[in-house]
């Protein structure tokens, strides 16, 4: 419609994201409550916390070590949505920011997604549990869905569900 709402956007995001997000950190500290050892429940909730505000990544990238025991991180998995609404938190402000200075978004995207790309390159190199849960270096992924959502706009993929249907299909199968 050409038209953009920061808040419907963020409300949108709240809807599909909170109430599985809220089950899940619940469920888990009532279940850590009977399975873990209080140190290992102590570990939950912090990682509850993180997982509320979104920073798993980074709270678990400061855990990582050669002894580190995934068994005892049931809330692991959270890394990946804490990334997600990393980027999610930065991406629209940039879009809008380039659709207000006439920027080309497809250049904006293409060139962050090399970026972030190069920085995960280099930096497995370095350090792979960095470059595993650090944004920057994840953001490339997310920014392929952006490429996807831009030439969805622009017509450059079909223009029906059949023609966008069958391009999933070889990219997928």
């Amino acid at each position: 419609t050409g038209a953009f709402s920061f808040r419907e956007f963020y409300a949108r995001r709240v809807k599909r994201i909170f109430p599985a997000l809220l089950l899940v950190l619940i469920v888990s500290y009532a279940f850590g409550w009977f399975a873990l050892l209080a140190d290992e429940y102590k570990q939950l909730g912090k990682h509850i916390a993180a997982g509320a505000g979104f920073v798993s990544n980074i709270v678990l990238w400061n855990e990582a070590s050669y002894f580190d025991n995934p068994e005892i991180k049931p809330l692991l998995h959270l890394w990946s949505l804490g990334v997600e609404e990393q980027f999610y938190i930065l991406w629209p402000l940039l879009v809008y920011l380039a659709w207000k200075l006439k920027f080309n978004r497809l250049a904006i995207i293409l060139s962050i997604a090399a970026i972030s790309f190069y920085f995960n390159i280099a930096q497995v190199k370095i350090d792979a549990t960095a470059a595993f849960y650090s944004p920057q270096t994840r953001f490339w992924e997310i920014l392929s869905g952006s490429l996807l959502a831009w030439a969805t706009l622009n017509h450059k993929i079909g223009t029906t569900k059949t023609k966008l249907a069958t391009w999933s299909s070889i990219v997928y199968y």
